[in-house]
């Protein structure tokens, strides 16, 4: 996840949001529980077979115009993924024009699998989380590719847990691809929190512990009258409190679940949970802004352009803008900006890791078979070496090893050598359909810890239970 540093915060102005069909039909078809998410199985998520086989090879391809449709969330590399590939794709295919439809974040899941229960898709590739993956192949709603990545993907030029994070099911554990598995999607956009913070306020070197982090924060905010200590994602909705959540627990050393069990209750709420939720409420929400119990990706940004947030953690697909005289207070040029902004990858602690972001591209299994060839077409081309580094230099984040190391990537912008640092860090969250219920719950209960309405440890508790009841088949809500 990664745009153009001059792209705006996290929203393009005068952009048009292209909303899909379905989204239409979010609000009464799949608002009770926050999406689907209902497994195939009565074992609780085992997969089924999946959607139909994609052939090894591409097809033979129409000389027709055509447009190769894409549906995601309304976000700066929706439009850059559409310009650069109107740009280059249609080098090779100048009978092609790629349209990437958007739809607000906080509809994306509803809006892609509403169309999918119906089997009639108005998009040719969805983008999925990784997250998302489960439900789409235990629903056949997306291709198995598997036999055109073999034929087709130099696999051996990708971080084995990339290409599984955005593309295999069952997916691996963190840092580890079943090459038994199958693969359905494959890479098209990486990402990972970056921690930013004030070099004019706080010194050119970051903290390097949560803790000190924590303490460098405070002494900031008490130095700087009308500063903030921190800004980060407190908001009910999409993954955000739940991704705060979830990395400060693995930043103390707690685990969400344990995977091969399926079991969450005792896990997330061990003693490491009830640390980092004692952390992240009692410790870092007192130094974020008054009213910033809903803050997302656009008002953590907002915090840091206009100069109130000694730290702040964003998703690096996100920070592009702050580089952006026009959108900020910190300087009339980039350079000036710099002079006060510095990225570094996440503090340490009792672990190592950080969230995994970024997502994939996955064709629908509803669409005719001349578009499946030029979808199938499409992701051979943008996965190839020179392409990932056309991308990497237009503002995307690459998973190409070979892409990512690049000079193409590396200077394109200050935090995508925090992207390289942070690869071997990542941790992602459950993979499995039951997500969309998983996240809704956790999402409600931090953002009401975060806002008062609930104790740290009644709200850790009341996501362990619910969880668990999601995953033991009896609604947890």
């Amino acid at each position: 996840m990664r745009y153009s540093k001059r792209a705006g915060l996290s929203s393009l102005p005068g952009r048009k949001v292209r909303l899909a069909t379905a989204a239409l039909l979010v609000a009464t078809t799949f608002a009770a529980c926050g999406g689907g998410g209902d497994d195939g199985d009565d074992d609780g998520g085992t997969p089924a077979a999946g959607g139909p086989k994609a052939p090894a090879t591409v097809p033979e391809l129409s000389d027709d115009p055509t447009t190769l449709s894409f549906v995601w969330f309304e976000w700066p590399p929706a439009q850059a993924l559409e310009d650069f590939a109107n740009a280059e794709y249609t080098k090779e295919r100048p009978n092609v024009t790629i349209e990437v439809n958007t739809v607000p974040n906080a509809n994306w899941h509803d809006a892609m699998f509403t169309q999918f229960a119906a089997q009639q898709t108005d998009f040719d590739i969805a983008i999925l989380d990784s997250q998302h993956i489960g439900e789409a192949v235990t629903n056949g709603n997306i291709l198995d590719i598997t036999d055109f990545v073999n034929e087709n993907i130099d696999v051996d030029a990708y971080d084995p847990y990339l290409l599984a994070a955005y593309g295999q099911y069952p997916q691996a554990e963190t840092g580890q691809r079943d090459e038994d598995a199958s693969l359905y999607g494959l890479p098209l956009l990486g990402d990972t929190w970056t921690m930013i913070y004030r070099k004019d306020l706080i010194g050119d070197e970051p903290p390097e512990t949560w803790d000190e982090m924590i303490d460098t924060a405070q002494k900031c905010q008490d130095e700087n009258p009308g500063v903030s200590g921190l800004a980060f994602h407190q908001a009910n909705g999409s993954d955000a409190a739940a991704v705060t959540y979830n990395t400060v627990n693995g930043v103390y050393g707690g685990n969400l679940w344990n995977s091969a069990d399926k079991q969450i209750e005792g896990v997330i709420n061990d003693e490491a949970g009830q640390k980092a939720m004692d952390v992240l409420v009692n410790e870092m929400k007192p130094l974020t802004a008054k009213g910033s119990g809903n803050w997302f990706i656009d008002e953590t940004n907002a915090a840091v352009a206009q100069g109130k947030a000694c730290i702040a953690f964003q998703w690096i697909a996100a920070a592009g803008g702050l580089l952006d005289p026009a959108q900020s207070t910190l300087g009339t040029t980039e350079d000036e900006i710099l002079d006060k902004l510095g990225f570094a990858t996440l503090p340490t602690q009792d672990s190592d890791v950080v969230p995994l972001g970024g997502m994939g591209m996955h064709i629908s299994a509803y669409v005719s078979e001349s578009q499946q060839a030029e979808a199938l077409n499409f992701m051979k081309w943008f996965e190839q070496e020179d392409i990932q580094k056309k991308w990497a230099a237009a503002g995307g984040v690459p998973s190409r090893t070979d892409a990512i190391q690049s000079p193409e990537f590396l200077e394109a912008g200050p935090f995508n050598q925090v992207y390289a640092d942070s690869v071997a860090r990542m941790r992602d969250m459950w993979n499995v359909p039951e997500y969309a219920k998983l996240i809704d719950i956790e999402n409600t209960n931090v953002n009401a810890a975060l806002n008062g309405a609930k104790s740290p440890e009644d709200a850790l508790n009341d996501i362990a239970e619910q969880q668990q009841g999601v995953l033991d088949g009896g609604g947890g809500l």
